[in-house]
C-alpha cells in the first residue's frame, strides 16, 4: 500500500472500497464546499429579493391575505432543512453518504431551474415559488446533513478543524453573500435570483458523482419509522406554529394567542416527547441519544444552538435597520435599498472570512475552548454595541461593530464543528452531522420568531403614539391617524424590511386632501423612516439584549465541553479509524491495521483474522507504512 497508488480496502457494504488518492480529502472539501455554499446562498438570497419577486409576480405582500406567502417564501426553506437533515444524515450511514449528498446535488438543481422557469402571476406564481423553495429545502437537507461527515471521513483528526472551518465558512458566508446576489440580481430580472444556482448545481452534481467516494463506516440497519414520523410531525408543528405566530390576531399585534398557533406549537412539543420515549425503546433509532452522553458533543450542540439563536434574527434586524431607516435617510429610493443594504453589510462577511479559516487551524493546534469561548464572548461584545450606537448612525462606527459580529462568528464556528465531529464514532458521523445541521437550522427558525417577537414588543410601546402625532402634525385628520396608530407592528416591519413606505397605501385618498407639500413629504423617503426611528430603538434594545444573553450561555455551554482528548487517548483513537488511515495515505503519519475499522459493539478493535482486515500487510516495526 502506497500514497501514490491509494488505498483499497474492504468496502463497508461489502466487496472492495475504491482507491482513494492522497488528494481525495482536497476533492471532498471542494465539492462539499461547493454544495454548502450554493444551499446557503439560496437561503438568504430570497430576503433580499423579495420585493422585486413580488413585483414581478404581480403581487403586494403587504396586502393582510399575501402576508403569509411572504412568510413562506423565505421561511418554508428552512422548516424543511430543518426537519429533515436529521432523517437524511442517518440515511446517509446507512446507505452511503456520498450517495445521499449526489441526491441532495440532483434534487436541489432540478428544483432551481423550475423555480426559474416560473411563467405565471398571482397567488398561482407565490404557490408554485414556495412549492419549489420546500422541495429545494429537501435537496439542501441532503447536502448539510452529509457534507460533515463526508469531510470527517475524509480528513485526518489533526486537519479536521481546518477543512471543517472552510466548510463552515461555506456555511456561513454563503448566507451573506446571498444577501449581496440578491441585491444585484433582483433588480436585474428576479429570475436570475433562481438561475444563478443552476450551473453550479449541474456542474457541481456531476462532478460530485464521478468523483466522490464512500469512504466512511457504513452498516445496515433498519429505518426508524415511527421516529422519523413523530420527529417531523413535532418540528414541524412547532415550525409552523412560530411561522403563523408572527401574524396578527383578534386585535392583537401577533398570533400567539391564536388557538391554532398554540395547538401546532403544544402538539408538535407532545410529539417532541413521545420521539423522546419511542428513541429509547427502539433498536437502531433515528436520533442517536447516547451521543449525548459525550459532554464534547452535547455540550458544543447547546452552544451552537445558542449562537445560532443570536445570529438568525440578527440578520433580518440589520435588513430591516438599513432598508427600512439608515439608508432612505441618507438619500437612497426604497427601489435601491435592497442592492445597498448588501453593500453595507460586507463588513460582517469580511469579518468571517478572515477568522473562520485561522481558527479552524489554530485550534487543530491549540485546542478549541479558547475559540468557542472567545468567539462567544466577542459576538455578545458585538451586540452590546450595536444597542447603544443610534438609529442613524455614522457608517463606519457601524461596519467596525459588524465586522466584530462576524469575526467572533468565525472564531467560534470551525472549532465548535470540529470538536464535535471528533467527539463522535466514525460509523455515526452521518447522524451527528444531521443533529448538528438540525439543531443549527432549527435554531435560524426559533431566532426569527423570537427576535421578531420581542421586536414587536418593543415597537408596541410607543409606535402609536408615534404614528398618531407624526400623522396629525402633517395636516392628517385626528380620526384617521389614530385608527392608523393601531396598525399591527409586524405591518410596519415588513414594510422597512421590504423597503417599502407604506404611507401612500395606508393614507389612500386622505392623500389628495392634505397640502401639496405635506403629501409629498407623508408619501416620501424621509417621513416614514423618521417615524419609525425610536420605536425602532426601543424594539432592538430588547431584540439584541436576547442576544447578548444567549451569546454569554454559549460561551459558558462551550467551557464545560471538557479536556482536548491527547493523541494517545484510546477512546479518541476508537473514534478516529478512518483519520488514521488517510492520514498514513497523504503521507502525514502512521497507522495500526487495527485503526482502519469501526470497533465492534463491545468497542472492542477488530482482530488481523478479520475480514475487514485480511487483504492488509502487516504493519513494519516502528509504525513505518509498508
Amino acid at each position: 500500500m502506497t500514497a501514490k497508488a491509494g488505498v483499497t480496502g474492504a468496502a463497508p457494504g461489502g466487496g472492495r472500497a475504491p482507491a482513494i488518492g492522497p488528494h481525495y480529502k482536497w476533492i471532498a472539501l471542494s465539492n462539499t464546499t461547493l454544495g454548502v455554499l450554493m444551499a446557503t446562498i439560496n437561503q438568504s438570497i430570497v430576503l433580499i429579493a423579495l420585493p422585486d419577486i413580488f413585483r414581478g409576480i404581480g403581487l403586494n405582500p403587504l396586502s393582510p391575505g399575501n402576508t403569509s406567502y411572504l412568510l413562506w417564501m423565505f421561511m418554508g426553506f428552512l422548516v424543511v432543512s430543518a426537519v429533515l437533515v436529521v432523517s437524511f444524515g442517518r440515511l446517509g450511514d446507512m446507505f452511503g453518504r456520498v450517495r445521499m449528498y449526489n441526491v441532495g446535488f440532483a434534487v436541489f438543481t432540478a428544483a432551481s431551474v423550475l423555480l426559474a422557469a416560473t411563467w405565471m402571476h398571482g397567488t398561482a406564481a407565490a404557490l408554485w415559488l414556495i412549492t419549489w423553495r420546500i422541495v429545494q429545502g429537501i435537496g439542501g437537507a441532503f447536502l448539510f446533513a452529509n457534507s460533515t461527515a463526508i469531510l470527517t471521513d475524509a480528513f485526518p483528526a489533526n486537519q479536521r478543524g481546518t477543512a471543517l472551518g472552510m466548510n463552515s465558512i461555506a456555511a456561513i458566508a454563503g448566507s451573506f453573500i446571498g444577501l449581496l446576489l440578491g441585491g444585484l440580481l433582483g433588480p436585474v430580472n428576479w429570475h436570475y435570483v433562481f438561475l444563478v444556482s443552476v450551473p453550479f448545481g449541474v456542474f457541481g452534481t456531476v462532478w460530485a458523482y464521478f468523483m466522490l467516494r464512500d469512504i466512511g463506516v457504513r452498516r445496515r440497519s433498519r429505518i426508524d419509522w415511527w421516529g422519523n414520523i413523530l420527529f417531523a410531525a413535532g418540528l414541524i408543528a412547532i415550525l409552523v406554529g412560530i411561522t403563523y405566530g408572527l401574524l396578527p390576531y383578534g386585535g392583537h399585534p401577533m398570533g400567539w394567542t391564536n388557538p391554532w398557533v398554540l395547538t401546532a406549537l403544544f402538539g408538535g412539543a407532545a410529539a417532541l416527547v413521545a420521539f423522546g420515549f419511542v428513541e429509547t425503546r427502539v433498536a437502531e433509532p433515528l436520533f442517536r441519544l447516547s451521543l449525548f452522553r459525550i459532554r464534547a458533543f452535547a455540550m458544543g450542540n447547546v452552544a451552537n444552538l445558542l449562537m445560532a439563536l443570536g445570529r438568525g434574527g440578527m440578520q433580518f434586524m440589520l435588513i430591516i435597520w438599513l432598508q427600512g431607516i439608515w439608508l432612505p435617510l441618507h438619500g437612497y429610493s426604497f427601489s435601491r435599498t435592497p442592492l445597498w443594504a448588501g453593500i453595507y453589510l460586507v463588513p460582517l462577511t469580511i469579518g468571517f472570512l478572515v477568522s473562520a479559516p485561522a481558527s479552524g487551524v489554530l485550534s487543530d493546534r491549540f485546542g478549541a475552548k479558547a475559540f468557542t469561548v472567545g468567539g462567544a464572548l466577542l459576538s455578545a461584545l458585538s451586540f452590546f454595541f450595536l444597542i447603544f450606537i443610534p438609529v442613524n448612525f455614522p457608517y463606519w462606527v457601524f461596519a467596525l461593530i459588524v465586522l466584530l459580529n462576524g469575526f467572533a462568528s468565525g472564531v467560534f464556528t470551525a472549532p465548535n464543528r470540529a470538536e464535535m465531529m471528533n467527539a463522535v464514532p466514525a460509523n455515526q458521523r452521518g447522524a451527528a452531522g444531521g443533529m448538528i445541521a438540525t439543531f443549527m437550522n432549527t435554531a435560524f427558525v426559533l431566532s426569527i420568531g423570537i427576535f421578531f417577537t420581542l421586536m414587536v414588543a418593543g415597537l408596541s410601546r410607543s409606535l402609536p403614539s408615534a404614528l398618531s402625532g407624526g400623522l396629525t402634525v402633517q395636516g392628517v385628520p385626528a380620526a384617521a391617524a389614530h385608527a392608523l396608530s393601531h396598525l399591527p407592528p409586524i405591518g410596519v416591519l415588513f414594510a422597512a424590511f421590504l423597503g417599502y413606505n407604506p404611507m401612500k397605501q395606508l393614507l389612500g385618498p386622505i392623500v389628495a386632501h392634505l397640502p401639496a407639500a405635506h403629501a409629498a413629504y407623508v408619501t416620501g423617503r424621509q417621513f416614514f423612516p423618521q417615524l419609525i426611528t425610536d420605536p425602532f430603538h426601543d424594539g432592538l434594545g430588547v431584540a439584541f439584549g436576547f442576544a447578548i444573553a444567549v451569546n454569554i450561555l454559549a460561551a459558558i455551554a462551550s467551557a464545560l465541553t471538557g479536556r482536548r482528548a491527547s493523541a494517545g487517548d484510546p477512546a479518541q483513537a476508537r473514534a478516529e479509524p478512518l483519520g488514521a488511515e488517510l492520514a498514513a495515505v497523504a503521507g502525514e503519519g502512521s497507522f495500526e491495521p487495527s485503526e482502519l475499522v469501526a470497533p465492534d459493539s463491545a468497542g472492542q478493535a477488530p482482530q488481523r483474522g478479520d475480514p475487514d482486515l485480511r487483504d492488509l500487510p502487516a504493519p513494519r516495526r516502528g509504525g513505518q507504512r509498508p
